[in-house]
């Protein structure tokens, strides 16, 4: 037993170097965000939510909705960190803002109880979704710690800062 531990150590011994040492840019899917995307996300909501004078939490999650990036202000609710991560990954599960769904699914509509599937979703806004130059979804963003229209803005700086 303790060769076989052994064994297994001196593998990985070898093989994290060569791992390491990997061409990250094989590693990453095509049509996925990069860090640097997300960060210009979250840098374009922040200037935005400074500006607003309401402290937030920015989700930011890439085309499979995984989170990539996360930002809490400085006084921002922490009850509102869990809100912008599932208003980010509802909008990159439905491919709508959080607003639309959240539209789609009231009382007598279409898709009125989906709030309670996928682990719970947020249906109101401040969820908007992350596409490149050529309009492919690479992500979503989330926000929460203000009213839902300050949220809504300050989505909205984080994507508009992405197309830049």
């Amino acid at each position: 037993m303790r060769r076989l531990l052994l064994a297994c150590v001196l593998s990985l011994a070898v093989a994290l170097p060569a791992f390491a040492a990997a061409d990250v840019s094989k590693l990453q899917l095509p049509g996925d965000l990069t860090l640097a995307q997300a960060q210009k996300v979250v840098d374009g909501a922040l200037e935005f939510a400074k500006k607003q004078g309401v402290p937030m939490n920015i989700t930011v999650v890439d085309a499979g909705g995984n989170l990539k990036a996360f930002c809490r202000m400085d006084g921002a609710f922490l009850g509102s960190i869990d809100v912008s991560m599932k208003k980010a990954k509802t909008a990159r599960l439905f491919n709508m803002s959080s607003a639309q769904l959240g539209a789609a699914s009231q009382p007598g509509k279409e898709l009125f109880g989906i709030e309670v599937t996928n682990d719970g979703l947020v249906i109101f806004g401040g969820g908007e979704l992350l596409k490149d130059k050529n309009g492919v979804i690479v992500g979503a963003i989330g926000v929460s710690g203000g009213s839902v229209q300050e949220d809504t803005n300050v989505a909205k700086a984080g994507v508009a800062a992405l197309n830049k």
